[in-house]
């Protein structure tokens, strides 16, 4: 682990002006990847902030026709709110499958989506729900944030403070997970929103995507079977020693099957 100077952070606006202040500083959340990174010498900034003091970046709430969660909350709690697993169940599930229980709870939904890993569960959600993502400085719609492999609209000196999800009519997730890591080889999130049918794939390609023709499928006949022989192309997909292309892009097909089923059983 490199030398850095480390800061705890006691607002948002103490954080942001820290970061400002340092050379090359990294914000940590719930550190389950900033912290590995660090002990594996894959990271040498000047400054670590501590973001896990800020209050006012934790909690979850109903408003409207949306469920907002701060960027702190744990995977843990997301699973475990009863705002959320009335709401979106879908999203409660996501959380609860996400890495083993000493990862749901320290990781956080901030820090999953600024990571944007690309086999993480979160991205799959908030794309699937078209939801918010709500820094200091903006307001960044799904389809905007995630633009890379670990690579986000996140400016530099911006901090997530919460995500808003709207409630969907029906939504599900399924993934084929890897047997170590519980990552995603391939996740789909699919939801029937207000403004029509989203599905995003996650753990397939190098950032999450969304993918028209099972969108439009689902937006004609809303059942697992309208998508059983829909073809996913294996053209740009990753390819690695845990699946080929070729066998992710089935995966896609296998596992929206999977979600609209759990999205129409409940």
């Amino acid at each position: 682990m490199y030398e850095f100077n480390y800061h705890k952070a006691s607002s948002v606006a103490d954080a942001a002006a820290k970061l400002a202040a340092a050379a090359d500083a990294k914000l940590m959340a719930g550190g389950q990847t900033l912290i590995a990174a660090l002990k594996l010498r894959l990271a040498s900034p000047s400054d670590v902030i501590d973001l896990r003091g800020v209050a006012e970046l934790r909690g979850i709430r109903k408003d409207g026709g949306a469920i907002s969660i701060g960027a702190l909350t744990t995977h843990a709690e997301v699973a475990a709110s009863k705002d959320v697993l009335q709401a979106v169940p879908a999203l409660a599930s996501l959380a609860a499958s996400i890495g083993d229980p000493m990862v749901r709870n320290m990781g956080t939904l901030g820090g999953s989506i600024a990571n944007n890993d690309p086999a993480a569960d979160y991205p799959a959600g908030v794309l699937a729900l078209g939801a918010t993502v709500h820094t200091n400085k903006r307001k960044i719609a799904a389809g905007d944030f995630f633009t890379g492999m670990y690579e986000t609209a996140l400016q530099p000196g911006e901090i997530i403070t919460s995500v808003s999800f709207p409630l969907p009519k029906r939504a599900g997730y399924a993934k084929f997970k890897n047997p170590a890591s519980r990552y995603a080889i391939v996740g789909v999130f699919v939801a029937e929103t207000a403004n029509g049918v989203r599905v995003a794939v996650t753990g397939a390609g190098p950032c999450v995507f969304r993918v028209p023709e099972l969108e439009k499928a689902l937006a004609s006949r809303f059942s697992a079977d309208a998508v059983a022989n829909i073809k996913v192309a294996a053209a740009g997909l990753n390819s690695d020693m845990h699946a080929s292309a070729e066998y992710r892009a089935h995966l896609v097909t296998v596992m929206a099957r999977r979600a609209v089923e759990t999205a129409t059983a409940t």
